[in-house]
């Protein structure tokens, strides 16, 4: 179970990579890339999968509270990253170059995707 645990926190955080690496890459054309959007759904999923493993560890159980902030967070991040890509997919099939809120989108993603890392490392539960 250790070992399965550990795999999931390496594609969590490439998740995460990928979200704040984009966001980086792309920063002055206020755009998003596929990479944000695909790092903020594998952030979700391997996410709950780390909740739920920790859960099933009886002897040191999780800091919900903790876990329910960040995954409040989480879905805040893929709500801006979904609606970043619909606005910019409508702009480009429309055929207007009006990318309104795409950029703001993408930046409040990223801010608070950093803020969960925070979070994760900063957050501790003493018992």
């Amino acid at each position: 179970m250790k070992l399965l645990n550990e795999i999931v926190v390496v594609v969590h955080l490439l998740g995460m990579a990928a979200i704040v690496g984009a966001w980086f890459a792309v920063r002055s054309d206020k755009r998003l890339v596929p990479a944000m959007l695909w790092g903020a759904r594998v952030q979700i999923i391997t996410g709950l999968i780390l909740m739920a493993i920790a859960e099933m560890d009886r002897d040191d159980p999780p800091n919900r509270a903790k876990l329910g902030v960040k995954l409040l967070i989480a879905l805040i991040v893929l709500v801006m990253t979904e609606t970043a890509n619909a606005r910019q997919r409508r702009a480009v099939s429309g055929g207007g170059s009006t990318t309104s809120g795409v950029g703001t989108r993408v930046d409040v993603a990223a801010y608070l995707a950093i803020l969960n890392v925070a979070i994760a490392v900063l957050w501790r539960s003493y018992s």
